[in-house]
């Protein structure tokens, strides 16, 4: 219970359902919570409007593009307002440009709405942007 209040994931290669619209998906989560369904819309149209895809709700993920659908999964992960997201390659997909609009996004997320951010990367254009890395080195935390 402790984690699905104050962890959002953010998984590399998005997890979407494809036959949920984006608002479908990002509204998923909070249906355990105890939100009505007028609740549970407004939290995921909020969510999706903060990533900046007001204008996607009612598309299926595969009529959006790869930063898009990350996009989704970010407002998914967000939607119950945790306090800390985990984030797992969340540019590993991406191309450069969308890679480069998440990192925007999860920057704004971490300085405008205070969220904690661990992420796993691969990408030195992410590491950069970290306040503390750490490295992991055969399995020991360098």
């Amino acid at each position: 219970m402790w984690r699905s209040r104050n962890v959002g994931f953010i998984f590399q290669f998005y997890n979407l359902i494809p036959v949920l619209t984006a608002l479908e998906n990002v509204e998923l989560p909070l249906i355990l919570t105890p939100l009505s369904k007028q609740e549970r819309r407004a939290h995921a149209e909020m969510a999706l409007s903060v990533v900046g895809l007001a204008d996607r709700l009612h598309h299926y993920p595969r009529q959006l593009s790869g930063g898009q659908e990350q996009r989704v999964a970010i407002a998914r992960a967000v939607a119950t307002d945790p306090v800390i997201l985990v984030a797992d390659e969340p540019t590993g997909d991406l191309d450069k440009t969308s890679a480069e609009e998440v990192l925007e996004l999860m920057d704004r997320l971490n300085r405008e709405l205070n969220k904690t951010i661990l992420m796993v990367t691969h990408d030195p254009r992410a590491a950069e942007r970290a306040r503390s890395v750490r490295h992991l080195e055969k399995g020991e935390l360098a």
